[in-house]
């Protein structure tokens, strides 16, 4: 069954019952699985639709914005995530100045109750909402007592160090290079996306081509260094993503004196891809080494070797050389 998404509460059917949870989900990590697996069993129990209510854009963005935060995953990726985890529909709020002013009470009412006609809301221990986040676990409750739903709070979920699962701890992972740490917080790795856009072509002339992204592309890119990772490419036609193995450079090129940071993937072996102006996604699944200047162009290169026999080694594909710079077919 595919997950409706329903982007307003003017999309919302009329007379809807459901079992609901609800949250940023900002990254959908292993503890919103936990909330959202919770949710579908008390649905199914009761034999009701799960649903989830996220919000966009993120609230920090909006009280915050001189945080500039950066978004885990892009709004599309998280429907995806969501969807993923076998929920019934998810309720897209735009979080603006008429929802967050709504008292505990005013947002039960209104979208717990009247539009979604909740008979048991599913939440975190940490749970916030209504104006100022001052509603709470007890409000929810206390709230569900007065309108006739049942509320389940599902608790933190722990690392063995003891560390709550959070994105805001995902973001500290990246933003150090530990993205195989970032996996295990996440469930799978760490995905951002952009447009392929046209770079020095130093790499090409290296005997490494690379798919050139910029730092504005969506999610957060881990810390500077050089990483295994995946190049996925969407086929028109194709049933399915292409995984393309690919080493990885994040930084701003230091080699030769670069001063803008950009993300370069260069597809193993592969010569004969036409990557401008597509939109691809960049999966990093293990850093090998941080970024650094090299003696030399030749000691550059040397290091490079290395990256690209140990990525391929880490990805479990054939390795793979140099490609012939006259050999690159993109233009």
């Amino acid at each position: 069954m595919v997950m409706q998404v329903w982007r307003g509460l003017g999309e919302v059917p009329e007379a809807c019952q459901s079992a609901v949870t609800m949250g940023n989900y900002d990254g959908v990590h292993r503890g919103h699985q936990q909330v959202i697996a919770t949710c579908i069993q008390q649905a199914r129990q009761r034999d009701l639709p799960a649903v989830a209510i996220t919000f966009f854009p993120h609230p920090v963005q909006v009280h915050a914005p001189e945080t500039d935060l950066k978004l885990i995953t892009t709004l599309e990726d998280r429907l995806d995530a969501l969807a993923g985890r076998g929920l019934d529909a998810t309720l897209v709020l735009d979080y603006n100045e008429s929802l967050y002013s709504m008292t505990p009470r005013e947002f039960v009412e209104d979208v717990l109750v009247n539009h979604l006609g909740a008979r048991v809301v599913v939440v975190g221990e940490d749970v916030k909402f209504g104006a100022g986040n001052s509603g709470d676990i007890d409000t929810m409750r206390a709230l569900g007592s007065d309108f006739g739903f049942d509320v389940t709070m599902v608790s933190d979920i722990m690392s063995e160090a003891g560390r709550r699962w959070s994105s805001s701890w995902i973001r500290e992972l990246l933003s150090t290079g530990e993205v195989a740490q970032a996996t295990k917080v996440l469930g799978r790795p760490h995905r951002i996306r952009g447009i392929v856009k046209h770079g020095h072509k130093r790499g090409r002339e290296l005997g490494f081509p690379t798919a050139n992204l910029d730092d504005d592309c969506d999610g957060v890119i881990p810390a500077d260094g050089v990483y295994a990772g995946w190049l996925i490419q969407k086929v028109e036609g194709a049933p399915a993503d292409v995984f393309l193995p690919a080493a990885i450079s994040v930084g701003t090129n230091p080699q030769f004196d670069g001063d803008h940071r950009t993300v370069e993937a260069h597809v193993l072996g592969r010569a004969d891809l036409h990557l401008y102006g597509e939109e691809v996604s960049i999966t990093f699944i293990e850093r090998l080494r941080g970024m650094q200047k090299f003696n030399s162009v030749e000691e550059l290169l040397s290091q490079m070797d290395d990256d690209i026999r140990k990525a391929a080694a880490i990805l479990g594909v054939a390795v793979s050389g140099r490609v012939d710079p006259q050999a690159v077919t993109a233009n």
